[in-house]
């Protein structure tokens, strides 16, 4: 199971960073790729960043490059989106959830359980 450590929405201010966090539970994530995915309102869903099994690589969608970045901590088995400069255009639902391939394309995995997401809103 993937659990987030925050609940419900969160709100930012333009230029602002914000840090999500998503606990693993029943497995090691260190021995799995992770990923990070958003839904903007009206919009499909797209891949954010994604990070190898054994971090042997990472991928970032080029409107967040420079800006986010995505770890581990393996011994709390917990892995992070660390966002900054956050900009409007990066209000949406975000969700973690394992990802068999990490590639340049970050794509959407097949069989994730995508869960309630954590709305995360950039406004002044």
């Amino acid at each position: 199971q993937l659990q987030f450590v925050e609940s419900g929405g969160v709100s930012v201010q333009p230029g602002g960073s914000l840090r999500l966090s998503c606990a693993a539970s029943g497995f090691n994530l260190n021995y799995y790729g992770i990923g990070w995915f958003r839904q903007a309102s009206g919009k499909v869903r797209e891949g954010v960043s994604c990070i190898s099994r054994l971090d042997t690589a990472t991928h970032y969608a080029d409107s967040v490059k420079g800006r986010f970045t995505i770890s581990r901590d393996n011994a709390k088995n917990t892995f992070y989106l660390q966002m900054s400069d956050l900009k409007p255009e990066d209000t949406a639902v975000y969700y973690c959830a394992v990802a068999p391939l990490c590639i340049a394309t970050i794509p959407i995995p097949k069989s994730a359980s995508w869960g309630r997401g954590i709305q995360v809103t950039v406004s002044s």
